[in-house]
Parts: structure tokens; sequence; C-alpha cells
């Protein structure tokens, strides 16, 4: 049952809250200014390439494109803009890290329809309680082309189903980090939400209803692998000149977006809210007495060298009302998934949930097989289990789930157990009727329904909502580890790394 999860990532409450902010601040932005004389003789000493990755080439020209796009979100979000060449390599860093996702995406044979796109421009509408239309008018206030913005979803939608296929499935959380977690947990509630007070009304003093909620950002210094005690230090002495001009009120989030190499660099390093507790121990430990806004002094980790900032803290309280949730969404934001600080509170008492045992049959999409090939696949062996074959026995032949020795036996699922398009093709089926074939993140599946019953999960859904929990505090590293993975593994000229004065 490993591959069909339902996703849970940590997003930052930078990105959860922007979608309440108005469309039309974009269109403030202002265009990058033209390159000094030395930037010009750079552009042409790469000839116009800014880098080439296995052997696809990423122009000047796109990246000068995509630096004014996030030039415009940078202030509209009053994060202090780096300086043109420090802003360009920046945002190459990311287009190098998208097309490695891009081209992961391709080996596998994942491809986002237009089906999926609509669907998410459809939630990102009803959230915001207006109608697609409607969206369209502040997306084209922006300055924003309506298929530039889709092209912008579906590429969130594609990295979304790239971690869940490749990150989330291969972090393991065993019974005893579920035993462990809900020991330290006990008499909390899991998680509750913090109300976003509207911009023009001071915040409510949060009522301690839960465990406390902190937000932080962060600066980092990486340090690569296998470097010299050279190469340390002197990321070190990086690090320590980067706090001391924090402490003599450089702004945070500039100082990020200018200098730090984690993904969020050019959101101002901010890393999004969680339970204390749910932070890296490391981190959790360095910022334990750190009021708000304050900042802690260089904590070292295996990537390199961290400087943090807590940008809120405190307990959750009850959400704010919906009048105050009712902004339109700001563009290229696709929908928020849930989190631990959008997660209402696990109730107390009897939870009567009714549970499916299902079965169910994988076939994996690559450059080999792609979607019609897999769905051709499970239609014939559908055909096949309507004349009588057995679905377990053709399920240990042919599923590329873990769950094929066991005839695709996936056991009692509850609610929310598995993905959604999963989920909802096993909901419409009657005890032994077979799905037609389903696509979900991972694949093509056959699904059949044993039977149902219903059953108090209290203890169940707390021990869920544990290993919900536990999955957040682990997705971060896992990810910007499977992105180191996939850096070592590909050919990367960074051209413009070179021109600034060597390789990092």
């Amino acid at each position: 049952m490993s591959g069909l999860r339902h996703p849970v990532r940590v997003l930052s409450l930078a990105v959860v809250l922007s979608v309440w902010v108005s469309a039309s601040a974009l269109a403030a932005g202002k265009p990058a200014p033209r390159p000094a004389p030395a930037q010009a003789a750079s552009e042409q000493f790469v000839d116009g390439i800014a880098a080439i990755v296995d052997k696809e080439v990423i122009t000047l020209a796109q990246v000068n494109a995509k630096a004014v796009q996030v030039r415009r979100q940078m202030e509209q979000q009053r994060i202090p803009v780096p300086e043109a060449s420090v802003l360009r390599r920046q945002v190459l860093q990311q287009m190098i890290n998208a097309t490695l996702q891009d081209h992961e995406a391709k080996r596998v044979g994942i491809r986002v329809s237009d089906a999926q796109v609509d669907r998410a421009v459809q939630t990102i509408a009803q959230r915001n309680r207006i109608t697609v239309d409607q969206l369209r008018n502040e997306i084209a206030n922006s300055g924003l082309s309506w298929d530039d913005y889709r092209a912008d979803l579906r590429s969130q939608i594609q990295d979304d189903i790239l971690r869940q296929r490749f990150v989330e499935d291969r972090i393991t959380i065993s019974d005893s980090d579920v035993d462990a977690f809900l020991a330290m947990n006990a008499g909390q509630p899991m998680a509750a939400p913090p109300a976003a007070a509207p911009a023009n009304e001071p915040a409510p003093a949060p009522a301690p209803t839960g465990p406390e909620l902190v937000e932080l950002a962060q600066i980092l210094i990486e340090v690569p692998d296998y470097a010299a005690e050279s190469v340390v230090q002197e990321k070190r002495k990086q690090a320590e000149a980067i706090l001391r001009k924090l402490k003599s009120g450089a702004d945070f989030a500039g100082v990020a977006a200018a200098s730090s190499n984690g993904p969020q660099a050019l959101e101002g390093g901010n890393m999004g809210i969680r339970p204390l507790h749910d932070w890296p121990d490391l981190f959790s430990q360095a910022i334990a007495n750190t009021p708000a806004g304050g900042i802690s002094g260089v904590v070292q980790s295996g990537r390199g060298f961290h400087i943090l900032k807590v940008l809120r803290r405190g307990y959750a309280q009850r959400p704010a009302p919906k009048s105050a949730q009712s902004a339109p969404a700001r563009p290229s934001q696709a929908p928020a998934p849930e989190t631990a600080a959008t997660r209402a509170p696990a109730p107390s008492g009897p939870m009567m949930v009714t549970q499916t045992h299902a079965r169910h049959i994988l076939i994996k999409t690559s450059k080999v097989v792609d979607d019609a090939k897999a769905r051709a696949i499970l239609e014939g062996l559908r055909t096949r289990i309507e004349h009588g074959e057995s679905f377990a026995e053709l399920a240990k032949r042919y599923s590329e789930d873990a769950s094929a020795p066991q005839g695709g036996d996936l056991g009692w699922l509850n609610p929310g157990e598995t993905v959604p398009a999963f989920e909802q093709a096993m909901n419409a089926l009657q005890d032994g009727q077979v799905s037609e074939p389903v696509k979900s993140p991972f694949g093509w599946h056959l699904i059949q329904v044993e039977g149902r019953q219903t059953k108090n999960m209290e203890q169940e859904f707390r021990r869920m909502q544990a290993r919900r929990e536990l999955m957040q505090r682990r997705i971060g590293p896992a990810y910007e580890d499977w992105l180191d993975q996939l850096r070592a593994q590909a050919y990367i000229d960074n051209r413009l790394e070179k021109v600034a004065g060597g390789d990092r």
C-alpha cells in the first residue's frame, strides 16, 4: 500500500496565505534594469547560453524573462530584490532544478493532462469564491497570459506527482516512530489552523489550543559533499559574515534572496509553518528560546551552515471568519495542499468510519510503457477477469506494486488513505466489482472491492494523523536529497556561475 498514501507536503505559510492575495498586485512589477556594460560583456562571453542541462540549453533570454516575472512577485511580496546579476543566478538555479525534474518526468512517462490542469483552475477559483472567467480576468489584469498561467500550473502538478512517486513513497515511518510521537504529544490535539487576520486589522491574541506553531525562514550556505576542511571553514566564515550583517540591521529576506543556496531563497528563505516539534531537531533546538523576529546563530548540518529567523510563533486558534478569507487568488499559485498548519484538530471520542477492503493491479508508466499502453494492458486483464480468471492471480503476475505477492491485497483502507483518483474510483464500486483502468500519480490501476465495514477508528485516526505529521517533518530533507541525486547524475554546465567567478 506504500504507493497509495494520500500526499502530505510541507508548504510555506507564504504560499498558503498568498493564495488570498489580489492578483492585480502583480501588475505593479518593474522590468529588470538593462545590464551594465560588464554584464553585457558576460552575456557575449557565454554566447547567449546560460546553462546546458544534459542536452537541453537554457538561454540567457529565457533566464531574463523568468527574472522579470520573479522580480514582480518579489516586489509584490515586499521581498528586497537582489542586484540583477545575483537574481539571474538564483533564477537560473531554479530553472536548472525544474529542467532536471522535467527530464525525470519524461523518463518515467509522467504527463499532466489538460483535464488535470482544468481541475486545478476550478479548485483555485472555488477556493477564492470567484468563477473561472473572473479568475481569467484577474490573470489578464496582472499582465500574465492565460497560457503561461496554465503552463505554470501544469509544472506545479507535475512536480507534485514526482514528489509523491520518488520522495514520499520512499520515506519509511515505523510503528515505533508513531508510538514515540503519540507518547510525546499525549493529550494534545494533532494540529489546528492559525487564523490569518485581515491586512487592516491586528491579529487577535491566540488561545493555546494545541502544539506551538513556528514559522521559519533560513539562509543556507551549502557545503559540497566531501569538501576539504579548508572549504568547510571558508563556508563557515561566509555564514558568520552574513550573521554579522543581519545583526547590523540587514533585511533577512533580502539577504536570503541574494545569498542563500536553499530552494526557498527567492521567497525570502521562508520554509513555512509547522508545530515546533515537527521541525528537524537541529532547528527546533536552535530556536527553542528565540522570540518572533529573532535570529539564531550559525547552525551546522550535513548540508552546510544555516541561519534561521523565527517569523512567527504562537499557539493555534480558531480559523478566521470566511469574510476575512475572500480576496482573489494570486496568479501562479496551485491549490494549496493540506498541511499541519491548515488541518482541523483531531476530534475526540468515537469515530465511526466506513472501511473498504480492496485489491489492485498497478502498471507503471515509463518511456517504454506510455499511458495508452498501460491502459491497454489493464483493459486486457479486466476482460480476462470478466471471463473468470482470478483477480488475485493476475495481480501476482502483472502488478508492479509491493502488494503483488499478496494478490494485490491492500487490506482495509480508511477514507483519505489513498490518493484522490484511486479513492474516488474505489468508492464508486460495489462489492466484488472491478473498475475500469484508473490513472493516479503512480501509474494505472485496476481496482476490485472485496467488501466494506464500519469501525470505530478513533485510535487508528490518531495514528494516521501522527504518520502525516512525521511525513511532513521528513519530506523537506528527503526532497532536497532527491534533487541532489538528480544533479549528481546529470551533466550541468552553469555558465553564469563560471562568469561570476567559478563553480560552487
